[in-house]
């Protein structure tokens, strides 16, 4: 699955700064509200909401903060918004596809903020199922620091994963692995791999692209990345996944 991770490699080498960690607290929260709502606010019992708060407590979202998301999500507190899921597709520059996951209260105000998004930076936004058919979920476990990869292969197989990739910076320098596996299959994997003693950064689900657009032009590339930052900077976007790949000097080049 090379390739499919190139904008979160790119988000990892790009700086974060402390005014967007609202932003960051607040896609947090809604991911649990609508976890407890779904499925209940009992974390042993709801994998998803499990999954989001480990999430919260990684980006250090104050317990406080969890538990008032929680109690939103369960009705058992005032200010419950009636979020809802979401899926947008469209082409961003150089004919790549991008598939948008949000989470809103309000379909019109969200579809606005992204086709602006799009139309500002040469991209435009489609209608649902313009590029869906490219891409497939995938439950993804990633795993922190050096790890030996064919011990790892061995213990992916076991825990019924279908593969895996090196990472060279996945957080604050460390480097270390993405397990994939079905969806349905990613609590058996994550519990499995804690089992094993790996160190477990993270558990969530991804979409993968089933083909890449190479992009070789400087001036699309930075139009791409303008456009995937302008697309995450709406409050309604939970996630933003692309179908494209560029070189090391192309991505030096745009990073300046």
């Amino acid at each position: 699955m090379a390739g499919h991770s190139k904008w979160a490699n790119i988000k990892r080498q790009k700086a974060r700064v402390d005014a967007v960690k609202g932003k960051v607290f607040a896609k947090l929260s809604r991911e649990i509200i609508v976890a407890a709502r779904l499925g209940g606010g009992d974390p042993d019992g709801n994998f998803q909401l499990r999954t989001a708060i480990d999430k919260a407590k990684a980006a250090s979202f104050p317990k406080e903060n969890i538990d008032r998301a929680i109690a939103k999500g369960c009705g058992t507190s005032d200010g419950a918004d009636a979020f809802e899921s979401v899926r947008y597709e469209g082409y961003g520059p150089g004919g790549v596809a991008v598939l948008i996951e949000a989470l809103t209260d309000n379909r019109n105000r969200a579809a606005a903020d992204l086709r602006s998004a799009f139309g500002k930076n040469g991209g435009n936004l489609g209608e649902t199922g313009c590029v869906g058919w490219m891409f497939n979920q995938k439950g993804v476990v990633t795993l922190l620091g050096e790890i030996e990869e064919e011990a790892l292969l061995e213990d992916a197989l076991e825990a019924a994963a279908q593969s895996y990739e090196m990472v060279e910076d996945v957080e604050a320098g460390q480097p270390g692995v993405e397990v994939f596996c079905e969806v349905a299959d990613l609590e058996a994997v994550s519990s499995a791999l804690k089992e094993k003693d790996y160190t477990v950064h993270e558990v969530d689900m991804r979409w993968i692209p089933s083909n890449t657009v190479q992009i070789e032009e400087p001036d699309v590339a930075l139009s791409l990345i303008k456009m995937m930052d302008a697309l995450e900077e709406s409050d309604d976007v939970q996630s933003v996944t692309a179908n494209f790949d560029m070189s090391e000097a192309v991505m030096a080049e745009v990073m300046q």
